[in-house]
C-alpha cells in the first residue's frame, strides 16, 4: 500500500515538473489559407515575444497554461491558452480573421448654403392671405379688430441656433478595430444584449482616456477583463 501511494505521489510530481518546464513551441499562423508575416506573438505570461517569418512561421518558449497573443494591425487580434497537446504536437496553427476595410472619416468643417431673404411684410402677406379664405373674415362684421394688425404686430424672430453634442464614440471605435467579432461572448462571456451597454460601462471609467491617448493591445485587454469583473459584480448585486 505504501509502495503504490509514494508510485502516485512520484507521478504526480513527474507531471507537475513536466508542466511547469518550458518548451520551445513550433507554430504557424494564416489567414485565408495565406501565410502572415511579421506578425507579432507576445507570451503574456512569461512576458517574452517574437515574430513571425516570411512563410508565418515561428517559435516561442511556452508552458502549459501560458496565454499567447497574436497581434498584427490588419487583423483582429487572437489570444488563445497553450495545452499539453498543444506542446506535444509541436504544430500550432493559428488562423487569424482580417479587419474589414475602414474608409478615410471625412469632417466637414463649414457648410454655407444660400441665404433665403424674407421680410416681416411678406410673412404678414401669407397670414393675411390665409385668413381671407375665413368665412368670418369675410362677413364685414366688425370685431373692433384693425384689418392690417398683422402687418403691424407681427414679430419676424430670428432663429435660435440649437447647439447638438456629438456623442464621443472613439473608445467603442477602438474596441472594434483591436478585438475581433466573438470576443464579448466567448472570451468576456457578455451577452449581445449587454455589449453596449458594458462599453457605456467602461467609457464612464477616467481610464478609458488614457487608453484613447495611448492606444495599446494588452492595455486595452488588460482593461476590458477588469471592467468585466465589475462588471459582473454589478450584474450580482442588481439580482439580490
Amino acid at each position: 500500500m505504501r509502495v503504490k501511494l509514494l508510485t502516485t505521489i512520484s507521478f504526480f510530481t513527474y507531471q507537475l515538473s513536466i508542466s511547469q518546464t518550458e518548451k520551445v513551441l513550433h507554430g504557424k499562423v494564416i489567414s485565408q489559407n495565406l501565410v502572415l508575416k511579421d506578425v507579432e506573438v507576445i507570451n503574456k505570461t512569461a512576458q517574452t515575444s517574437t515574430r513571425t517569418n516570411t512563410l508565418g512561421e515561428f517559435t516561442i518558449s511556452v508552458k502549459v497554461q501560458d496565454s499567447l497573443i497574436f497581434y498584427s494591425k490588419d487583423y483582429f487580434f487572437t489570444k488563445l491558452k497553450i495545452t499539453t497537446k498543444d506542446i506535444d504536437s509541436n504544430n500550432f496553427l493559428v488562423n487569424m480573421i482580417l479587419k474589414p476595410e475602414e474608409l478615410n472619416e471625412v469632417v466637414i468643417n463649414q457648410v454655407e448654403f444660400d441665404k433665403v431673404k424674407i421680410s416681416a411684410d411678406d410673412v404678414a402677406d401669407v397670414l393675411i392671405s390665409k385668413k381671407a379664405k375665413d368665412l368670418f373674415w369675410n362677413t364685414g362684421v366688425s370685431d373692433n379688430s384693425i384689418r392690417e394688425a398683422l402687418r403691424i404686430s407681427f414679430p419676424l424672430k430670428g432663429k435660435q441656433k440649437k447647439t447638438i453634442e456629438v456623442a464621443d464614440d472613439r473608445l467603442k471605435k477602438l474596441i472594434i478595430a483591436i478585438c475581433p467579432p466573438d470576443f464579448f461572448l466567448k472570451n468576456l462571456k457578455i451577452k449581445p444584449e449587454e455589449k453596449e451597454l458594458f462599453i457605456e460601462f467602461c467609457d464612464a471609467d477616467p481610464k478609458s482616456k488614457t487608453l484613447l491617448e495611448h492606444p495599446n493591445v494588452l492595455a486595452t485587454m488588460d482593461f476590458l477583463y477588469a471592467k468585466n469583473e465589475e462588471f459582473k459584480k454589478l450584474e450580482t448585486k442588481n439580482i439580490n
